[in-house]
């Protein structure tokens, strides 16, 4: 990306989360076919910032009660997270913030 090198997962999570920045984090949502709005970038440092204080990570349950307690009820809820990740909002997030998968997510 951009010159530089970063390891990857086979399912392209990044395997050192110093290897972050917004730059990779684009380049991982462009590969994933996500257009990231401020929206994406609002989860995105929240689930870096909860990785960062508590060093593991919630499962979805947890990560949608967490962000509800945060960022507020009308974003903590689960169809406000599909819209911005139809695929897997916990899954995605974790991936474009650079952070393990989830050991919840398959």
């Amino acid at each position: 990306m951009d010159g530089l090198t970063v390891a990857t997962t086979h399912q392209g999570f990044l395997l050192n989360l110093d290897d972050w920045s917004e730059a990779i984090a684009g380049q991982l949502a462009a590969h994933n076919q996500i257009a990231l709005t401020q929206a994406h970038w609002e989860i995105i440092y929240f689930i870096r910032n909860y990785y960062l204080q508590y060093r593991h990570l919630p499962n979805a349950r947890v990560f949608t009660k967490a962000i509800a307690k945060t960022l507020g009820e009308d974003k903590g809820n689960s169809r406000y997270l599909h819209q911005l990740v139809p695929d897997g909002p916990l899954k995605y997030a974790c991936k474009l913030a650079g952070l393990p998968k989830p050991p919840t997510c398959l």
